[in-house]
C-alpha cells in the first residue's frame, strides 16, 4: 500500500487535476490523503458563509466519491496567497506530513498555471520535498496536474504544460466526473473549459494521444527509482 498525496490549492482542483488518478489509487488499496491550501470562494465579491458552506459539502461529496481516506481544508487567503509567506505555506505542507507520514507519491498544480494561488501551491509543494540527503525519507514520484480553465489559458511560454507522463483512467473516469458534479456550482455550461464534457472530452483526448480510451496527462517533476540486478 502507498501513501498519495494530492496538494491542491483549492476544492475542486483535485477531482479536475487527478481525480482519475485518485480513484484508482484508492480502487487498489493505497492510502490517499488531500490537503486544500483555501476554501476556493473567499475572494469573490458576493462570496458569503452559505457559498463557502455550499463548497465545503461539495468538497466532502467529491472526497467520499473518489475514495480518500483523508483530507485538511487550510485557510490561507483565496487567490492571494501571495499575500502569505512561502515558508507559512510550506511549513503547512510539513506539519501534515509529519502527522500523516510522508507520501510515496505526490500530485500538484503546474509551475506555469495562470491562477496565482496554483504556482504558489507548485512552489511550496516543490520546496516541502526538496530533496535533501538527510531527510527522513522523501516521495518517490511529483507529479503536476493540469486545472481546465487555468492551466491551459497561461499563454504561450517556455514552462507551458507538456504531459510526459499518462495514467489510464478508463476505469475511473465515471467517478472522476460523478466527483466534478459534485462541485456543480464550479461546473459551467459547454463549451465552457470547465464543464463535464469538456473534462471528459480532455480525457479522452489525452488517452487517444497515448493509444487508450480515457487517460490524465501530468508533467513530471520527479521520480526515484532503484533499479538492482540479481546476482547470477
Amino acid at each position: 500500500m502507498q501513501k498519495v498525496l494530492v496538494v491542491a490549492a483549492h476544492p475542486d482542483d483535485e477531482a479536475l487535476g487527478c481525480g482519475g488518478a485518485m480513484a484508482c489509487h484508492a480502487a487498489m488499496g493505497d492510502e490517499v490523503a488531500v490537503l486544500f491550501m483555501t476554501d476556493g470562494v473567499s475572494s469573490r465579491l458576493s462570496a458569503g458563509q452559505s457559498e463557502a458552506a455550499t463548497r465545503n459539502t461539495a468538497m466532502q461529496s467529491a472526497m467520499s466519491i473518489l475514495g480518500v481516506s483523508r483530507f485538511q481544508a487550510m485557510t490561507f487567503p483565496d487567490n492571494a496567497m501571495d499575500s502569505v509567506p512561502l515558508l507559512e505555506i510550506t511549513q503547512v505542507i510539513e506539519e501534515f506530513c509529519s502527522d500523516w507520514g510522508v507520501p510515496d507519491t505526490v500530485y500538484t498544480h503546474h509551475a506555469s498555471d495562470l491562477n496565482l494561488d496554483h504556482r504558489l501551491t507548485h512552489q511550496a509543494v516543490m520546496t516541502c520535498f526538496r530533496p535533501q540527503p538527510a531527510a527522513d525519507g522523501k516521495p518517490t514520484k511529483i507529479l503536476s496536474f493540469e486545472v481546465l480553465s487555468s492551466t491551459g489559458w497561461e499563454g504561450t511560454t517556455a514552462d507551458s504544460f507538456r504531459p510526459n507522463y499518462f495514467v489510464d483512467i478508463r476505469s475511473t473516469l465515471k467517478k472522476k466526473l460523478e466527483a466534478l458534479d459534485a462541485y456543480s456550482e464550479e461546473m459551467r455550461p459547454f463549451p465552457h473549459a470547465r464543464s463535464l464534457e469538456t473534462a471528459e472530452h480532455l480525457a479522452r483526448y489525452r488517452g487517444a494521444s497515448v493509444g487508450m480510451p480515457a487517460a490524465e496527462a501530468y508533467v513530471v517533476q520527479r521520480i526515484l527509482e532503484c533499479v538492482t540486478r540479481s546476482e547470477e
